[in-house]
């Protein structure tokens, strides 16, 4: 859509204002605005409690419009944890734009990144090939075909297995993840052939990563 276009409608209330502009991040910015971040993203190894244990998800590297698209989810609701909520909702799209910039340079995966992977265990590639996992995250599950999606290859298994059970969850006011094309999937696996899937997306080779920030600034 172009602008002017894009414009016209919101003037004429077809679509919101915040929509018909892009909102472009500087990264720089989000390097400045992102102490509440570091507290968990900021630290390797750190850990959620809720709504069960596991490291918190790497995000140094992912693609910018993934890192906005879930910090939107969070701050409408559409993903349901009350920390990321809160945080979220203390956004304005010009935030988000720069956090997701930053994050999104904080990291550049090694070469070799484009090598073919490991198989998976027979089970385990019929269920990505019954997922459709690669149809939608690409190549190496690195490569999205759309850059709101994430790279999912070499994430933490443990959060990757939490991520994918709530796309199961309803009727939760605190827990879920309300994505259809991610319900329709994960719907037809029980939690133990998830956890087969993250377990094998979580042992490749990662082009995101939890780099470590100073609290001191």
């Amino acid at each position: 859509m172009r602008i002017a276009t894009a414009l016209l409608l919101a003037l004429c209330g077809l679509v919101p204002l915040a929509q018909a502009q892009e909102v472009k991040g500087n990264a720089a910015n989000g390097a400045r605005i992102n102490d509440t971040c570091i507290g968990c993203h900021g630290i390797p190894g750190y850990q959620a409690s809720f709504p069960e244990v596991h490291r918190v998800p790497a995000i140094a590297g992912q693609n910018p419009q993934y890192i906005a698209a879930a910090l939107n989810a969070y701050r409408k609701g559409e993903r349901k944890q009350g920390s990321m909520r809160a945080i979220a909702g203390s956004l304005g799209d010009q935030d988000i734009a720069d956090l997701a910039a930053f994050y999104a340079t904080q990291y550049q995966p090694q070469a070799g990144g484009d090598a073919a992977l490991p198989p998976p265990p027979p089970a385990v590639a019929e269920l990505l090939n019954k997922g459709a996992c690669a149809s939608c995250h690409g190549a190496n599950y690195s490569k999205p075909i759309d850059a709101s999606y994430p790279k999912i290859a070499g994430q933490y298994a443990d959060y990757l297995y939490v991520a994918l059970k709530a796309y199961k969850t309803e009727g939760n006011a605190v827990v879920g993840r309300s994505n259809p094309i991610m319900a329709a999937q994960v719907k037809q696996f029980s939690n133990k052939e998830l956890r087969l899937i993250a377990d094998y997306l979580g042992s490749l080779t990662p082009e995101v990563a939890t780099v470590a920030q100073s609290p001191f600034r």
